[in-house]
């Protein structure tokens, strides 16, 4: 399991859903500024993982021992087994969030968060059935069905990008890449989003952001930087704490479920600030969303 303590399961339910709409919001966050400051997806990943990981070292001094003891324990010893969970969990984070902003960038928001996040009751549900031995119950199934088609209907738009194709094809990697940390952690994998993980995530991606253009171009720089430290700390630093704190108690399959309020929360900042027409579809996707949720989260 994860190195966090375990929870009880309705506590896991809540910082899973609390992870998810921080990553809806940060998805809106950030196709603004890549729309607006010049950057990349792989440099506005790279800045989340940097500022996420600058965070945690300006810890003061009262924080977190085992957080500092695992960043000592790592620099003594790449071949500890903390700091390879770290180097696996920070590659993955890595991957997939990048992949999912690339997916924005190319597919537009509606058809990137889709592919990313529906394929991940799938991958997920599957995986933990093979690999974890879960049970895929009833319910479960009808709420991933329930699910899917509410995300179905949250997209009125499919395709809003330059390139789609190469949109949904890194949507997918980014649904594949989150469907294995949710494995790895429940299955018995130490992932944990701690100073190793982010400073790896920062490390990989930090040459090719480099070599695009690692700094904003464009913009308001108040603006521009207001939004990277949101980016850095709620929608990465905290909410995957949230998320691999309440996965000590909560099934792969539930969990993937319920991070399918990343969407519902992109369709309601839609209706809400950016001045989106409140439809039938948008009605009807988010009541089969809630309902394939009240599913899981029955005792």
């Amino acid at each position: 399991m994860t190195s966090y303590a375990a929870v009880p399961f309705r506590h896991g339910l809540l910082s899973i859903s609390a992870a998810a709409v921080a990553w809806g919001v940060g998805g809106a966050v950030a196709a603004l500024l890549m729309r607006t400051s010049g950057l990349g997806p792989v440099a506005v990943s790279c800045w989340r993982f940097g500022v996420a990981a600058l965070c945690l070292a300006l810890l003061p001094a009262g924080g977190p021992r085992a957080e500092r003891g695992a960043v000592r324990r790592g620099f003594a010893g790449w071949g500890s087994a903390r700091w390879g969970s770290a180097v696996l969990t920070g590659l993955g984070l890595a991957i997939s969030q990048c992949a999912y902003f690339g997916s924005v960038h190319y597919a537009g928001l509606g058809l990137g968060t889709l592919i990313t996040i529906g394929a991940g009751p799938v991958l997920t549900g599957l995986g933990a059935h093979l690999l974890l031995g879960e049970r895929l119950t009833r319910r479960a199934l009808v709420a991933v069905a329930l699910a899917l088609g509410g995300l179905a209907l949250l997209v009125a738009a499919p395709a809003a990008g330059p390139r789609p194709v190469l949109g949904a094809a890194l949507a997918v990697l980014a649904g594949a890449g989150q469907s294995g940390l949710t494995l790895w952690a429940r299955g018995g994998g130490s992932a944990r989003a701690g100073t190793g993980a982010f400073t790896t995530g920062l490390l990989c991606l930090l040459p090719l952001a480099a070599a695009q253009g690692v700094l904003p171009t464009a913009g308001e720089p108040v603006v521009t930087g207001v939004a990277l430290l949101f980016l850095g700390t709620v929608p990465t630093l905290l909410a995957y704490r949230w998320y691999f704190t309440g996965l000590t108690a909560v099934p792969g399959t539930t969990a993937a479920v319920l991070v399918l309020l990343e969407p519902a929360t992109a369709a309601v900042i839609g209706v809400l600030f950016l001045g989106e027409p409140v439809t039938a579809g948008l009605l009807a996707g988010s009541a089969l969303l809630l309902a394939a949720i009240a599913a899981l989260t029955r005792a």
